[in-house]
């Protein structure tokens, strides 16, 4: 392992070993410990205490963050002549069909989520293998699979993402950039974590969240205390 920078070794300092912080407190420390020179995600990592294996203990959902993600997030909207206007005027970056489905197959991936009507689903079927390994592919339960496509436009756009837990247990989403304040940080993170643990399955049996960590791009990860999530 090579030596650390300066600066990393700044930021390693800033974090004690083996405490939990709480969210509010690992907010503001996330900022102070990252000196990337771009504007570097924010991401939450949070371990669950379930078998992704079994369907039962699935942990799956949306969530609309108050301040958004930050990112610009390229929509591709596969819809009938008949609401194209209407994605195009909610901000889709994209907008058609049949020539997407064509550009779709020889292999174009260059959008962040795809938004499309129950009735256009039988074409985007064959796109399957290109697509969900991506995940790109559409779906009811994410919201992108929709009949009012440009409220679907709208909401992505301000800010709702989906998320699926890992085949480790562990569900990681990125909540905003450092050039957030800790205020909007926190607030991004504590509306996740407050929607896993929403979506805790019935099956799930023992400790549910066994660890929280907040993190930015190329920092290190700052455990967060689960009970401080719900004293905020």
């Amino acid at each position: 392992m090579g030596k650390l920078t300066k600066k990393q070794k700044l930021a390693a300092d800033k974090i004690e070993a083996g405490k939990m912080y709480s969210l509010t407190e690992a907010s503001k420390l996330v900022k102070e410990i990252t000196y990337t020179k771009f504007d570097a995600s924010v991401d939450v990592d949070v371990r669950l205490g379930v078998d992704p294996r079994k369907a039962n203990q699935m942990v799956r959902g949306v969530v609309s963050l108050p301040h958004g993600t930050g990112k610009q997030i390229r929509v591709l909207v596969l819809c009938t002549p008949d609401a194209e206007a209407a994605a195009k005027e909610a901000g889709a970056d994209y907008v058609g069909l049949d020539e997407y489905i064509e550009k779709i197959k020889g292999g174009w991936t260059d959008i962040d989520v795809i938004i499309t009507m129950p009735s256009i689903m039988g074409k985007i079927g064959a796109l399957g293998r290109v697509l969900g390994p991506r995940g790109l592919m559409p779906n009811p339960k994410s919201g992108t699979v929709t009949m009012d496509v440009a409220k679907a436009v709208k909401e992505v756009k301000q800010g709702k993402i989906d998320f699926k837990v890992d085949k480790s247990g562990i569900v990681h989403t990125s909540i905003g950039k450092v050039s957030f304040t800790a205020d909007q940080i926190r607030d991004n993170a504590k509306e996740f974590i407050a929607t896993i643990i929403k979506l805790k399955p019935t099956a799930a049996k023992g400790t549910y969240i066994k660890s929280i960590y907040l993190s930015s791009t190329m920092s290190k990860g700052i455990k967060i205390d689960p009970k401080s999530v719900d004293e905020i």
